[in-house]
Protein backbone atom coordinates (compact mmCIF):
# COMPACT_ATOMS: atom_id res chain seq x y z
CA UNK A 1 0.00 0.00 0.00
CA UNK A 2 1.20 3.28 -0.90
CA UNK A 3 0.13 6.78 0.62
CA UNK A 4 -1.08 9.42 -2.19
CA UNK A 5 -0.07 12.85 -1.12
CA UNK A 6 -1.92 14.64 -3.60
CA UNK A 7 -5.19 13.12 -2.76
CA UNK A 8 -7.97 15.58 -3.00
CA UNK A 9 -11.25 15.68 -1.09
CA UNK A 10 -14.38 15.61 -2.31
CA UNK A 11 -17.77 16.10 -0.68
CA UNK A 12 -19.32 12.38 -0.01
CA UNK A 13 -21.86 11.19 -2.51
CA UNK A 14 -25.07 10.21 -0.87
CA UNK A 15 -25.76 6.92 -0.38
CA UNK A 16 -29.15 5.09 -1.34
CA UNK A 17 -30.11 2.09 1.28
CA UNK A 18 -32.58 -0.04 0.13
CA UNK A 19 -34.34 -2.49 2.33
CA UNK A 20 -37.60 -4.61 1.64
CA UNK A 21 -40.39 -6.09 3.45
CA UNK A 22 -39.40 -9.32 2.08
CA UNK A 23 -35.98 -9.68 2.83
CA UNK A 24 -36.61 -8.20 6.67
CA UNK A 25 -39.05 -11.66 6.73
CA UNK A 26 -36.58 -13.32 4.69
CA UNK A 27 -33.62 -12.65 7.16
CA UNK A 28 -36.08 -13.23 10.45
CA UNK A 29 -37.03 -16.64 8.84
CA UNK A 30 -33.71 -17.87 8.22
CA UNK A 31 -32.31 -16.26 11.66
CA UNK A 32 -34.88 -18.41 13.80
CA UNK A 33 -34.37 -21.40 11.80
CA UNK A 34 -32.51 -23.97 14.20
CA UNK A 35 -30.96 -27.42 13.85
CA UNK A 36 -29.42 -28.62 17.10
CA UNK A 37 -25.76 -28.87 16.60
CA UNK A 38 -24.75 -33.19 16.87
CA UNK A 39 -22.33 -34.14 19.39
CA UNK A 40 -18.48 -35.24 19.31
CA UNK A 41 -17.62 -31.43 17.74
CA UNK A 42 -16.90 -28.00 19.37
CA UNK A 43 -16.81 -24.68 17.82
CA UNK A 44 -14.23 -22.96 16.19
CA UNK A 45 -12.61 -19.96 17.40
CA UNK A 46 -14.26 -16.55 16.39
CA UNK A 47 -10.89 -15.15 15.42
CA UNK A 48 -7.28 -15.96 13.91
CA UNK A 49 -5.50 -14.90 17.05
CA UNK A 50 -3.89 -11.58 15.82
CA UNK A 51 -3.85 -9.28 18.57
CA UNK A 52 -4.16 -6.11 15.86
CA UNK A 53 -7.88 -7.46 15.20
CA UNK A 54 -9.16 -10.33 17.63
CA UNK A 55 -11.90 -11.41 15.41
CA UNK A 56 -10.77 -11.39 11.98
CA UNK A 57 -9.95 -14.44 10.89
CA UNK A 58 -11.45 -17.42 12.42
CA UNK A 59 -10.19 -20.87 13.85
CA UNK A 60 -11.32 -24.89 13.59
CA UNK A 61 -10.54 -24.37 9.92
CA UNK A 62 -9.01 -23.83 6.64
CA UNK A 63 -10.13 -21.90 3.63
CA UNK A 64 -9.03 -23.52 0.63
CA UNK A 65 -11.43 -21.52 -2.27
CA UNK A 66 -14.15 -19.02 -2.54
CA UNK A 67 -16.63 -18.65 -5.23
CA UNK A 68 -17.74 -15.23 -5.32
CA UNK A 69 -20.45 -13.85 -7.08
CA UNK A 70 -21.74 -10.52 -6.91
CA UNK A 71 -24.63 -8.38 -8.17
CA UNK A 72 -23.85 -4.36 -7.73
CA UNK A 73 -26.17 -1.31 -9.14
CA UNK A 74 -24.53 1.84 -9.06
CA UNK A 75 -28.00 4.06 -8.75
CA UNK A 76 -28.57 2.61 -5.51
CA UNK A 77 -25.64 0.93 -4.40
CA UNK A 78 -26.73 -2.22 -3.25
CA UNK A 79 -25.12 -5.80 -3.42
CA UNK A 80 -26.63 -8.88 -3.99
CA UNK A 81 -24.16 -11.96 -3.33
CA UNK A 82 -23.57 -15.37 -3.15
CA UNK A 83 -20.47 -16.72 -1.40
CA UNK A 84 -19.60 -20.36 -2.04
CA UNK A 85 -16.35 -21.14 0.54
CA UNK A 86 -14.40 -24.57 0.28
CA UNK A 87 -13.11 -25.11 3.48
CA UNK A 88 -11.22 -27.95 5.38
CA UNK A 89 -12.14 -28.76 9.04
CA UNK A 90 -8.76 -28.68 11.01
CA UNK A 91 -11.07 -30.67 14.33
CA UNK A 92 -14.62 -31.87 14.49
CA UNK A 93 -16.77 -28.79 14.35
CA UNK A 94 -20.26 -28.01 15.50
CA UNK A 95 -19.93 -24.36 14.52
CA UNK A 96 -17.50 -22.31 12.65
CA UNK A 97 -17.59 -18.77 11.94
CA UNK A 98 -17.09 -15.96 9.42
CA UNK A 99 -16.62 -12.41 9.52
CA UNK A 100 -19.04 -10.28 7.65
CA UNK A 101 -19.73 -6.96 8.13
CA UNK A 102 -23.65 -5.18 8.41
CA UNK A 103 -24.90 -6.79 5.27
CA UNK A 104 -27.95 -8.90 5.64
CA UNK A 105 -28.16 -12.81 5.49
CA UNK A 106 -31.21 -14.77 3.76
CA UNK A 107 -29.44 -18.19 3.83
CA UNK A 108 -26.85 -20.30 4.80
CA UNK A 109 -26.18 -23.96 3.66
CA UNK A 110 -23.34 -26.52 5.13
CA UNK A 111 -22.83 -29.10 2.27
CA UNK A 112 -26.05 -28.76 0.42
CA UNK A 113 -28.05 -29.14 3.38
CA UNK A 114 -30.09 -25.58 5.36
CA UNK A 115 -27.81 -24.37 8.42
CA UNK A 116 -28.72 -22.51 11.19
CA UNK A 117 -26.71 -19.05 11.58
CA UNK A 118 -26.56 -15.89 13.77
CA UNK A 119 -24.89 -12.80 13.93
CA UNK A 120 -23.07 -10.97 16.70
CA UNK A 121 -21.25 -7.85 15.70
CA UNK A 122 -19.37 -8.64 12.83
CA UNK A 123 -19.48 -11.78 13.67
CA UNK A 124 -21.68 -14.73 11.52
CA UNK A 125 -21.92 -18.06 13.39
CA UNK A 126 -22.65 -20.84 11.50
CA UNK A 127 -24.36 -24.11 12.73
CA UNK A 128 -24.44 -27.27 10.06
CA UNK A 129 -26.63 -30.10 10.81
CA UNK A 130 -24.31 -32.11 11.33
CA UNK A 131 -20.79 -32.43 12.84
CA UNK A 132 -18.15 -31.73 10.29
CA UNK A 133 -15.17 -34.11 10.57
CA UNK A 134 -11.57 -33.21 11.16
CA UNK A 135 -9.52 -33.49 8.00
CA UNK A 136 -12.60 -33.47 5.68
CA UNK A 137 -13.83 -30.77 3.03
CA UNK A 138 -16.84 -28.96 3.60
CA UNK A 139 -18.77 -26.59 1.51
CA UNK A 140 -20.78 -23.58 2.48
CA UNK A 141 -23.23 -21.14 0.45
CA UNK A 142 -24.19 -17.59 2.08
CA UNK A 143 -26.87 -15.37 0.12
CA UNK A 144 -26.34 -11.75 1.38
CA UNK A 145 -27.20 -8.65 0.36
CA UNK A 146 -27.34 -4.78 0.99
CA UNK A 147 -25.28 -1.47 0.99
CA UNK A 148 -21.76 -1.72 2.15
CA UNK A 149 -20.17 0.51 3.79
CA UNK A 150 -16.22 1.97 3.72
CA UNK A 151 -14.77 1.64 6.83
CA UNK A 152 -12.50 4.85 8.28
CA UNK A 153 -10.45 5.34 11.11
CA UNK A 154 -6.67 6.09 11.68
CA UNK A 155 -5.45 2.90 10.41
CA UNK A 156 -4.87 3.73 6.82
CA UNK A 157 -3.85 7.24 6.93
CA UNK A 158 -7.33 8.42 8.32
CA UNK A 159 -8.85 7.25 4.85
CA UNK A 160 -12.04 5.53 3.61
CA UNK A 161 -10.77 2.06 2.58
CA UNK A 162 -13.36 -0.98 1.42
CA UNK A 163 -15.75 -0.69 -0.59
CA UNK A 164 -16.19 2.64 -1.61
CA UNK A 165 -18.55 3.87 -4.58
CA UNK A 166 -17.79 6.31 -7.56
CA UNK A 167 -18.93 8.18 -9.86
CA UNK A 168 -19.79 5.41 -12.31
CA UNK A 169 -19.37 1.89 -10.07
CA UNK A 170 -17.35 1.57 -6.97
CA UNK A 171 -13.64 1.30 -6.26
CA UNK A 172 -12.65 -1.60 -3.95
CA UNK A 173 -9.50 -1.71 -2.09
CA UNK A 174 -9.60 -3.80 1.51
CA UNK A 175 -6.14 -3.45 3.51
CA UNK A 176 -6.09 -4.57 6.51
CA UNK A 177 -9.73 -5.12 7.45
CA UNK A 178 -12.49 -4.44 5.06
CA UNK A 179 -12.64 -7.69 2.39
CA UNK A 180 -15.60 -8.66 4.58
CA UNK A 181 -17.79 -5.19 3.99
CA UNK A 182 -18.16 -7.17 0.88
CA UNK A 183 -17.96 -11.09 0.94
CA UNK A 184 -18.59 -13.76 3.59
CA UNK A 185 -15.14 -15.05 4.68
CA UNK A 186 -12.65 -15.56 7.00
CA UNK A 187 -10.72 -12.06 6.64
CA UNK A 188 -6.99 -12.73 7.64
CA UNK A 189 -3.75 -13.09 5.56
CA UNK A 190 -3.17 -16.12 7.35
CA UNK A 191 -6.08 -17.74 5.57
CA UNK A 192 -5.17 -17.65 2.07
CA UNK A 193 -7.12 -19.51 -0.69
CA UNK A 194 -7.71 -19.43 -4.37
CA UNK A 195 -10.73 -17.52 -5.97
CA UNK A 196 -13.57 -17.24 -9.16
CA UNK A 197 -14.71 -13.84 -8.98
CA UNK A 198 -18.43 -13.04 -10.80
CA UNK A 199 -19.27 -9.50 -11.05
CA UNK A 200 -22.68 -9.04 -12.37
CA UNK A 201 -22.55 -4.80 -12.87
CA UNK A 202 -25.18 -2.78 -15.27
CA UNK A 203 -24.59 -2.76 -19.34
CA UNK A 204 -21.74 -0.25 -20.40
CA UNK A 205 -19.27 -1.29 -17.59
CA UNK A 206 -16.62 -3.31 -16.56
CA UNK A 207 -15.68 -5.46 -13.52
CA UNK A 208 -12.35 -6.24 -13.34
CA UNK A 209 -10.64 -8.47 -10.58
CA UNK A 210 -7.39 -10.48 -9.75
CA UNK A 211 -5.96 -13.30 -11.82
CA UNK A 212 -6.57 -14.01 -15.63
CA UNK A 213 -10.45 -13.24 -17.09
CA UNK A 214 -12.21 -16.29 -17.49
CA UNK A 215 -15.40 -14.63 -19.41
CA UNK A 216 -17.11 -11.35 -20.37
CA UNK A 217 -20.18 -10.75 -22.11
CA UNK A 218 -23.25 -8.60 -21.99
CA UNK A 219 -26.49 -10.14 -21.70
CA UNK A 220 -30.26 -8.66 -21.03
CA UNK A 221 -28.78 -4.69 -20.25
CA UNK A 222 -26.17 -6.68 -17.94
CA UNK A 223 -22.46 -6.80 -17.93
CA UNK A 224 -20.98 -9.76 -16.69
CA UNK A 225 -17.27 -11.10 -16.12
CA UNK A 226 -15.64 -14.11 -14.57
CA UNK A 227 -12.10 -13.55 -13.10
CA UNK A 228 -10.01 -16.73 -11.71
CA UNK A 229 -7.23 -16.24 -9.26
CA UNK A 230 -5.34 -20.38 -9.59
CA UNK A 231 -2.53 -18.55 -6.68
CA UNK A 232 -3.28 -18.20 -2.84
CA UNK A 233 -4.61 -14.69 -2.50
CA UNK A 234 -5.39 -13.22 1.30
CA UNK A 235 -8.69 -11.89 1.76
CA UNK A 236 -7.40 -7.87 1.36
CA UNK A 237 -5.91 -8.34 -1.71
CA UNK A 238 -9.20 -9.45 -3.86
CA UNK A 239 -11.25 -7.01 -5.20
CA UNK A 240 -14.49 -6.35 -7.56
CA UNK A 241 -13.59 -2.89 -9.14
CA UNK A 242 -16.26 -1.78 -11.45
CA UNK A 243 -16.42 1.53 -13.76
CA UNK A 244 -16.02 2.43 -17.09
CA UNK A 245 -12.39 1.47 -18.26
CA UNK A 246 -10.35 1.62 -21.41
CA UNK A 247 -8.96 -1.93 -21.35
CA UNK A 248 -5.28 -2.47 -22.82
CA UNK A 249 -3.81 -6.15 -22.85
CA UNK A 250 -0.55 -7.64 -23.97
CA UNK A 251 2.63 -9.11 -22.43
CA UNK A 252 5.57 -7.71 -20.96
CA UNK A 253 8.82 -7.89 -23.04
CA UNK A 254 9.58 -11.00 -20.89
CA UNK A 255 6.44 -12.61 -21.81
CA UNK A 256 4.11 -11.93 -18.60
CA UNK A 257 0.30 -11.11 -19.36
CA UNK A 258 -0.48 -7.54 -18.98
CA UNK A 259 -4.13 -6.71 -18.44
CA UNK A 260 -4.65 -2.80 -17.65
CA UNK A 261 -8.35 -0.80 -17.11
CA UNK A 262 -7.66 2.59 -16.52
CA UNK A 263 -11.08 5.46 -16.24
CA UNK A 264 -10.69 7.37 -19.67
CA UNK A 265 -11.65 10.54 -17.56
CA UNK A 266 -8.67 10.66 -15.48
CA UNK A 267 -5.72 12.91 -16.57
CA UNK A 268 -2.38 10.93 -17.04
CA UNK A 269 0.25 13.77 -16.39
CA UNK A 270 2.28 11.48 -18.91
CA UNK A 271 2.78 8.56 -16.68
CA UNK A 272 2.51 5.22 -19.19
CA UNK A 273 0.81 3.24 -16.65
CA UNK A 274 1.15 0.13 -19.16
CA UNK A 275 4.55 0.49 -20.18
CA UNK A 276 5.75 1.18 -16.53
CA UNK A 277 3.79 -1.55 -15.32
CA UNK A 278 5.20 -4.20 -17.99
CA UNK A 279 8.82 -3.08 -17.13
CA UNK A 280 9.10 -3.10 -13.64
CA UNK A 281 7.23 -6.44 -13.49
CA UNK A 282 10.21 -7.97 -15.72
CA UNK A 283 12.93 -5.83 -13.56
CA UNK A 284 11.42 -7.20 -10.36
CA UNK A 285 11.90 -10.98 -12.02
CA UNK A 286 15.41 -10.56 -12.11
CA UNK A 287 15.84 -9.04 -8.70
CA UNK A 288 13.22 -10.85 -6.45
CA UNK A 289 12.68 -14.07 -8.66
CA UNK A 290 10.03 -15.04 -10.77
CA UNK A 291 6.93 -13.46 -10.85
CA UNK A 292 4.53 -15.44 -8.51
CA UNK A 293 1.11 -14.67 -10.49
CA UNK A 294 -0.13 -15.42 -14.39
CA UNK A 295 -1.04 -12.07 -14.99
CA UNK A 296 0.48 -8.18 -13.40
CA UNK A 297 -1.42 -5.21 -14.56
CA UNK A 298 -3.22 -2.54 -13.10
CA UNK A 299 -6.83 -0.69 -12.07
CA UNK A 300 -6.54 2.70 -12.23
CA UNK A 301 -9.96 4.85 -11.01
CA UNK A 302 -11.05 8.17 -9.76
CA UNK A 303 -11.38 7.81 -5.91
CA UNK A 304 -10.08 10.85 -4.81
CA UNK A 305 -11.72 10.02 -0.92
CA UNK A 306 -8.87 6.81 -1.05
CA UNK A 307 -5.69 8.70 -0.65
CA UNK A 308 -3.30 5.20 -0.91
CA UNK A 309 -2.94 2.75 -3.78
CA UNK A 310 -3.20 -1.09 -2.92
CA UNK A 311 -1.19 -4.07 -3.99
CA UNK A 312 -4.40 -6.61 -4.95
CA UNK A 313 -2.73 -9.56 -5.92
CA UNK A 314 -1.87 -9.21 -10.03
CA UNK A 315 -3.58 -5.51 -10.73
CA UNK A 316 -2.64 -3.36 -8.15
CA UNK A 317 -5.41 -0.45 -7.77
CA UNK A 318 -4.72 3.14 -8.21
CA UNK A 319 -6.82 5.72 -6.98
CA UNK A 320 -6.00 8.20 -9.50
CA UNK A 321 -3.08 7.96 -12.28
CA UNK A 322 0.38 7.73 -9.89
CA UNK A 323 3.62 8.23 -10.74
CA UNK A 324 6.83 5.86 -11.26
CA UNK A 325 7.19 5.57 -7.61
CA UNK A 326 3.83 4.06 -6.88
CA UNK A 327 3.56 1.90 -9.38
CA UNK A 328 7.11 0.22 -9.18
CA UNK A 329 5.86 0.42 -5.01
CA UNK A 330 2.85 -1.40 -5.32
CA UNK A 331 4.81 -4.23 -8.11
CA UNK A 332 7.04 -5.17 -5.62
CA UNK A 333 4.18 -5.99 -2.99
CA UNK A 334 3.82 -9.08 -5.69
CA UNK A 335 6.37 -10.82 -4.08
CA UNK A 336 6.59 -8.72 -0.78
CA UNK A 337 2.62 -8.99 1.05
CA UNK A 338 1.08 -11.12 -2.10
CA UNK A 339 2.80 -13.96 -2.69
CA UNK A 340 4.75 -13.62 0.80
CA UNK A 341 2.06 -12.52 3.12
CA UNK A 342 2.50 -11.74 6.46
CA UNK A 343 1.36 -14.73 9.27
CA UNK A 344 -0.11 -11.64 11.47
CA UNK A 345 -0.50 -7.98 11.03
CA UNK A 346 2.62 -6.93 13.45
CA UNK A 347 5.08 -8.06 10.46
CA UNK A 348 3.83 -5.62 8.10
CA UNK A 349 7.49 -3.94 7.85
CA UNK A 350 7.81 -6.93 5.89
CA UNK A 351 5.44 -5.67 3.08
CA UNK A 352 6.01 -2.22 3.78
CA UNK A 353 9.87 -1.84 4.27
CA UNK A 354 10.47 -4.14 1.21
CA UNK A 355 8.41 -2.19 -1.31
CA UNK A 356 9.81 0.96 0.07
CA UNK A 357 12.98 -0.26 -0.23
CA UNK A 358 12.27 -1.18 -3.60
CA UNK A 359 11.93 2.32 -4.68
CA UNK A 360 15.19 2.98 -3.40
CA UNK A 361 16.73 -0.33 -5.35
CA UNK A 362 14.60 1.51 -8.52
CA UNK A 363 16.05 4.77 -8.09
CA UNK A 364 19.56 2.95 -8.32
CA UNK A 365 18.50 0.74 -11.35
CA UNK A 366 18.02 4.41 -13.03
CA UNK A 367 21.02 5.71 -12.56
CA UNK A 368 19.84 8.68 -10.21
CA UNK A 369 19.90 8.12 -6.32
CA UNK A 370 21.86 4.91 -4.94
CA UNK A 371 20.08 2.83 -2.16
CA UNK A 372 22.90 4.09 0.13
CA UNK A 373 21.94 7.56 -0.86
CA UNK A 374 18.04 7.12 -0.58
CA UNK A 375 18.85 5.48 3.19
CA UNK A 376 21.01 8.49 4.08
CA UNK A 377 18.26 10.91 2.63
CA UNK A 378 15.44 9.44 4.90
CA UNK A 379 17.61 9.30 7.81
CA UNK A 380 19.26 12.64 7.93
CA UNK A 381 15.07 14.18 7.05
CA UNK A 382 14.49 12.90 10.31
CA UNK A 383 15.76 14.42 13.69
CA UNK A 384 16.76 12.54 16.38
CA UNK A 385 13.68 13.88 18.66
CA UNK A 386 10.87 13.03 15.89
CA UNK A 387 8.37 10.88 16.85
CA UNK A 388 9.16 8.58 13.68
CA UNK A 389 11.48 6.95 15.68
CA UNK A 390 9.68 6.28 18.35
CA UNK A 391 7.86 3.43 16.29
CA UNK A 392 8.84 -0.07 16.87
CA UNK A 393 8.69 -1.41 13.26
CA UNK A 394 8.50 -4.62 14.33
CA UNK A 395 5.62 -4.41 15.57
CA UNK A 396 4.38 -1.15 15.49
CA UNK A 397 0.89 -1.41 17.28
CA UNK A 398 -2.57 -1.67 15.23
CA UNK A 399 -3.41 1.65 14.75
CA UNK A 400 0.44 3.40 13.75
CA UNK A 401 0.83 0.14 11.14
CA UNK A 402 0.30 2.03 8.49
CA UNK A 403 2.93 5.16 9.75
CA UNK A 404 5.42 6.51 7.52
CA UNK A 405 8.08 4.95 10.09
CA UNK A 406 6.99 1.16 9.20
CA UNK A 407 7.55 2.21 5.43
CA UNK A 408 11.00 4.14 5.84
CA UNK A 409 13.05 2.96 8.90
CA UNK A 410 11.58 -0.60 7.28
CA UNK A 411 13.62 0.32 4.21
CA UNK A 412 16.48 1.65 6.53
CA UNK A 413 16.75 -1.79 8.24
CA UNK A 414 17.09 -3.31 4.50
CA UNK A 415 19.99 -1.07 3.71
CA UNK A 416 21.63 -1.41 7.18
CA UNK A 417 21.34 -5.37 6.36
CA UNK A 418 22.81 -4.93 3.09
CA UNK A 419 26.10 -2.94 4.36
CA UNK A 420 26.33 -5.42 6.73
CA UNK A 421 26.59 -8.80 4.78
CA UNK A 422 27.40 -7.00 1.42
CA UNK A 423 25.42 -7.43 -1.45
CA UNK A 424 26.29 -10.68 -3.09
CA UNK A 425 24.47 -12.19 0.08
CA UNK A 426 21.79 -9.55 0.09
CA UNK A 427 20.89 -9.83 -3.00
CA UNK A 428 21.20 -14.20 -2.98
CA UNK A 429 18.64 -13.16 -0.07
CA UNK A 430 15.87 -11.41 -1.63
CA UNK A 431 15.13 -14.30 -4.24
CA UNK A 432 15.74 -16.71 -1.53
CA UNK A 433 13.39 -15.27 0.85
CA UNK A 434 10.31 -15.38 -2.19
CA UNK A 435 10.88 -18.94 -3.29
CA UNK A 436 11.03 -20.04 0.71
CA UNK A 437 7.16 -18.59 1.75
CA UNK A 438 6.00 -17.74 -2.00
CA UNK A 439 2.18 -18.37 -1.63
CA UNK A 440 2.44 -18.75 2.10
CA UNK A 441 2.97 -16.86 5.03
CA UNK A 442 6.23 -15.36 7.36
CA UNK A 443 7.40 -13.83 10.14
CA UNK A 444 10.01 -11.32 10.98
CA UNK A 445 11.80 -14.26 13.00
CA UNK A 446 12.12 -16.80 10.26
CA UNK A 447 13.35 -13.44 7.34
CA UNK A 448 16.02 -12.56 10.43
CA UNK A 449 17.40 -16.69 10.58
CA UNK A 450 17.27 -16.64 6.62
CA UNK A 451 19.50 -13.81 6.57
CA UNK A 452 21.95 -15.59 9.28
CA UNK A 453 21.77 -18.22 7.42
CA UNK A 454 22.91 -17.11 3.52
CA UNK A 455 25.23 -14.58 5.47
CA UNK A 456 26.63 -16.57 7.93
CA UNK A 457 26.67 -13.79 10.27
CA UNK A 458 24.80 -13.44 14.05
CA UNK A 459 22.60 -10.13 12.69
CA UNK A 460 20.31 -10.06 16.19
CA UNK A 461 22.03 -6.46 17.24
CA UNK A 462 20.94 -5.22 13.53
CA UNK A 463 17.39 -6.05 13.61
CA UNK A 464 17.07 -5.23 16.85
CA UNK A 465 18.60 -1.49 16.83
CA UNK A 466 16.39 -0.87 13.50
CA UNK A 467 13.36 -2.68 14.40
CA UNK A 468 12.89 -3.07 17.84
CA UNK A 469 14.06 0.49 19.34
CA UNK A 470 12.75 3.48 20.18
CA UNK A 471 15.11 5.65 19.34
CA UNK A 472 17.01 6.57 16.36
CA UNK A 473 19.83 4.53 15.49
CA UNK A 474 23.71 5.54 15.34
CA UNK A 475 24.93 5.30 12.27
CA UNK A 476 28.34 3.33 11.82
Amino acid sequence: MALSRSARPRSARPRVRHRTRLLALATAAAAAFTVAAAPGGSPGDPGAGDTYFPNLGNGGFDALHYDLGVRYDPDTDRLDGRTTITARATKNLSAFDLDLQKLDVTSVRVNGERARFGRSGDELTVTPATVLRGGKRFTVRIDYGGVPEPLGGPIVFGSQYGWMKTADGVFVACEPNAASTWFPSSDHPGDKATYDIRIDAPKGLTGVSNGRLVAAYEKHGRSYAHWRETRPMATYLATATIGKFDVRTGTTPGGIPVYTAIDPTLPTGGVDVYGITAEATDYWSKVFGPYPFEETGAIVDDMPEAGFSLETQTKPVYSAVRNETTIVHELAHQWFGDSVSVAKWQHIWLNEGFATYAQWLWSEHKGQLSAHDSFLKAYRARPAESDFWKVRVGDPQRDTMFSSAVYQRGAMTLQALRERIGDKAFFALLPAWTRAHQYGNATTAQFIALAERISGQQLDDLFDTWLFTDSRPALP
